[in-house]
């Protein structure tokens, strides 16, 4: 720790007259003419029905008049350039012109009033309504979607583009607001705007979708510095977190990782022969141990973007080897080049394709038999990740299992930092530029990126929540978010599953005043972390929106457990918000997704049925039942009870026990 402290006095000593030269200069430039953040642009939409902040940049002490519908404004440019106003609030409507004059003039057309969302998260968020760049498939119907998507040139978003900051910042890029029609639609929020379209039938005013979303992220990447300060649970890691430039924490972390990755292999990077890695004899005793599939992020490796090669070895028979075998090796992040005892096999630079290679005849042979993969990741998750059943050899009938240990060692690391390797790198750049503009409410959809840390989730969403409640000074801002959905990850009960902590932390965090969780066990695919249905998601959240915020009274939730009760050998289950009352769509009335254990925290699948609108389950295998889950598993599709309104059973455990990510903390590597 003390030759971290010393590397930051010296980096600071070296970049702090470059830094300052730096920042006159950028004063200078910006303070020419008046200028606007980036939020404001044509086709915006301001929030009705509240005061309006507008706010930028001019000469230091220069006059500044804002113009817009009826009202205009005066201020003042302060010593350092900047000036802000409050319009009076408006109704609903335009197209209007909102102009700016100092000795320069902005002019910003076709501005509407209505409502505005700030659409914020990871992956699920960010996914768009159609077949974008590296978006395969875009949402369900896409195509149908994005013709039906002229009708509502109300519905108007920005995008704010991906950037990272180490201290906060004024500003940030993007390239305007969009009017929805089908050239635009297929960049849209899919969530975001199907929640907008809900919206909009119902209200017909503009809806404005600020989508400031990242895939891959987690929570802590979105939090302030001083909501980490506020946090008991993180404001010893915070405090140890250097105050410097993106360019010195870069460094930090280069270093602070090869030490750590020097630490867990046993040797220096400098010593390694990579070009003996994809060799059959190579001796890999020695080599740590990670498992596949699953990111290394989430594993021993750690938040590491290089070059890090895998190894396993399997027995084969005489009878095992066919002219025809194939290697699957489910999805790889980012780039691989695949051997088998030393023969190229493949080569796939694609962080969401599918590895399969043909096997050359002659290649594998009687005894051990050495897959070796050489993996370049650029940044965010790395290594293998999918399905367990689609790591594999086949060949014939037969097929060999892939997944598990595999033998791991680092060849280099990259000197990049990305939006996961410090806190509030995300924040910094994507969320402070935004305040204080109005917007009625947060819809967020993040989560599986914490899967790792689900209990520490408990306090690192609440939070975030009232991290950003207290930067807009509205602590009953809504706040509505997406539960994970259904897929096929590791765990249940039993053996402890991440997936379902998580989705408990997220349900814990109602408690906080004026937020909502949208309940998705039902539309997810197992097989696929970003679900296609994202039209079912935004017509939940806008329920929830239309029942809350617009006084439009309906059932806008799934019921929720209640209270448990023990006769003989049977648990009985009782709801609240039960809507017009417990259904299933089964045929012969049976529930899937429950669980019961006894004292021996031993959980069985339980026979269960609706009576009364309670549920009545139990298991031969458990006399005395104690405790009781609901979709408590990553896969949770066969879970098949909602309300008659079509709304799922929130997943619920009636038991207190330790869960598998209790102790799991987020840490910064280099302050280790």
């Amino acid at each position: 720790m003390e030759k971290v402290k010393l590397l930051i006095k010296i980096i600071l000593m070296k970049k702090q007259f470059l830094f300052l030269l730096v920042l006159i200069s950028f004063s200078i430039i910006l303070h020419a003419q008046v200028v606007m953040p980036g939020i404001f642009t044509d086709h915006m939409v301001l929030q009705r029905n509240t005061l309006i902040p507008v706010w930028g940049w001019a000469q230091p002490n220069e006059k500044v008049e804002i113009l817009f519908h009826n009202q205009v404004k005066k201020t003042k440019a302060n010593k350092s350039g900047f000036w802000s106003v409050k319009l009076d609030a408006e109704q609903a409507g335009g197209p209007y012109q909102l102009t700016i004059k100092a000795k320069s003039t902005i002019q910003i057309n076709d501005v509407l009033v209505g409502e505005v969302w700030l659409c914020s998260g990871q992956s699920n968020m960010e996914f768009p309504v159609g077949n974008m760049g590296g978006w395969q498939g875009g949402v369900q119907n896409y195509l149908s979607e994005t013709a039906a998507s002229n009708n509502y040139p109300l519905i108007r978003q920005i995008k704010i583009k991906h950037q990272i900051s180490s201290t906060p910042q004024s500003d940030f890029k993007t390239n305007g607001w969009k009017v929805c029609d089908s050239t635009t639609v297929g960049e849209f929020t899919a969530v975001g705007y199907f929640f907008a379209k809900n919206i909009y039938d119902s209200l017909k005013i503009p809806i404005g979708l600020i989508n400031d979303s990242w895939g891959g992220t987690n929570i802590e990447t979105w939090i302030s510095r001083k909501g980490f300060e506020s946090s008991d649970e993180f404001k010893e890691m915070i405090a140890g977190m250097p105050k410097i430039d993106l360019d010195s924490l870069t460094q930090l972390n280069v270093k602070g990782n090869i030490l750590k990755v020097e630490a867990l292999q046993g040797s220096k990077l400098k010593d390694l022969n990579p070009e003996l890695f994809k060799e059959e004899l190579f001796d890999d005793s020695n080599w740590p141990e990670m498992n596949a599939p699953q990111l290394w992020e989430q594993q021993s490796l750690g938040d590491i973007d290089g070059v890090v090669w895998l190894r396993k070895t399997i027995t084969l028979s005489s009878a095992d080897i066919t002219a025809e075998a194939t290697l699957e090796l489910a999805t790889i992040d980012d780039e691989d080049i695949t051997y088998v005892n030393g023969t190229k096999v493949g080569a796939t630079n694609q962080y969401d394709a599918y590895r399969r290679y043909t096997i050359p005849n002659r290649t594998l042979k009687e005894g051990k038999n050495v897959i070796s993969i050489r993996i370049t990741d650029t940044g965010g998750g790395g290594g293998i990740y999918g399905n367990y059943e689609d790591m594999k050899i086949t060949y014939s009938e037969k097929k060999i299992s892939l997944a598990g240990n595999w033998k791991f060692q680092v060849e280099s690391i990259v000197q990049s930092t990305n939006e996961n390797a410090f806190p509030s790198l995300c924040y910094n750049a994507m969320i402070q530029p935004l305040i204080p503009y109005a917007f009625q409410g947060v819809l967020w959809y993040q989560g599986e990126s914490n899967s790792g840390r689900s209990f520490q989730y408990r306090k690192a969403f609440p939070l975030l929540i009232n991290d950003w409640r207290q930067k807009w000074n509205n602590p009953n801002m809504p706040f509505y978010f997406v539960q994970l959905a259904t897929f096929n990850s590791s765990g249940n009960s039993n053996e402890g599953c991440g997936w379902a902590e998580l989705r408990e932390a997220q349900t814990l965090t109602l408690s906080l005043p004026n937020t909502g969780m949208c309940v998705t066990t039902d539309i997810g695919n197992p097989n696929d972390v970003h679900p296609a249905n994202k039209q079912d998601v935004g017509k939940r959240l806008a329920t929830m929106a239309l029942n809350d915020v617009y006084n439009k009274k309906m059932v806008y939730k799934g019921p929720s457990f209640q209270s448990m009760e023990i006769k003989g050998n049977q648990a009985i289950v009782t709801f609240k918000d039960l809507g017009s009352g417990l259904t299933t769509p089964d045929k012969y009335g049976y529930v899937k997704g429950f669980e019961v254990a006894g004292n021996d925290s031993v959980f069985y699948f339980a026979k269960a049925f609706i009576e009364r609108n309670k549920v009545i389950l139990s298991n031969d295998m458990v006399k005395s039942p104690v405790a009781v889950r609901f979709s408590w598993m990553a896969d949770a599709s066969e879970s098949n009870l909602f309300n008659k309104e079509g709304f799922p059973v929130v997943p619920f455990r009636t038991d207190d026990w330790k869960t598998v990510t209790k102790d799991v903390k987020y840490s910064i590597e280099i302050l280790k």
